[in-house]
């Protein structure tokens, strides 16, 4: 939750966009992160785009892949609500 709160602060201190980057075990915890602060706190945001790859890490005498993902997050524009219906006012003449 914490950094749902942070992703929230972000949108509501003005931006525009923000990214999640995460690695290795920490995928999952990146996509639960930007599901709940879309899903549950902020109603006119959306996923721009995701991004995957993996980079090499060094360890001891080995070299391993480690996944990474990038999701960034953008503020949709509202939605133009609908202009009243003349019929309304035809029944009121």
């Amino acid at each position: 939750m914490n950094y749902v709160l942070a992703v929230v602060t972000d949108f509501n201190a003005g931006a525009e966009e923000v990214t999640l980057k995460a690695r290795g075990r920490a995928l999952s915890h990146a996509v639960d992160v930007a599901e709940v602060a879309r899903r549950r706190f902020l109603e006119a945001v959306e996923v721009g785009k995701i991004e995957i790859g993996s980079e090499e890490i060094e360890e001891a005498n080995r070299t391993r892949n480690v996944s990474t993902m990038e999701i960034t997050l953008i503020r949709s524009k509202p939605k133009p609500k609908a202009k009243a219906k003349r019929s309304q006012e035809r029944k009121k003449e």
